[in-house]
């Protein structure tokens, strides 16, 4: 699946990968191919993403929005803390 992450200043991340967790609102969920369109509001915590052949990377976000549709994943985030 494609996931693409944006904060309102820049690209943070575009590419296919096999998986990805967030930190929702409501509690922590994954996403894998072929997942059920949603939208869901994000909290405080780490996206997770792990694409083919990679070692899993983690960004802490301070809240944002997911939309899944299609196999590809649109993720705005309000702001980014690198490790």
């Amino acid at each position: 699946m494609f996931l693409e992450i944006v904060t309102p200043d820049e690209k943070v991340f575009e590419g296919e990968v096999l998986s990805a967790s967030f930190p929702g609102s409501d509690g922590s969920f994954q996403i894998l191919n072929n997942h059920a369109p949603m939208v869901s509001t994000l909290g405080k915590g780490d996206i997770r993403y792990q694409e083919e052949k990679k070692e899993e990377v983690h960004i802490l976000v301070e809240g944002g929005v997911v939309e899944v549709m299609n196999n590809k994943v649109n993720v705005l985030v309000e702001k980014i803390h690198s490790e």
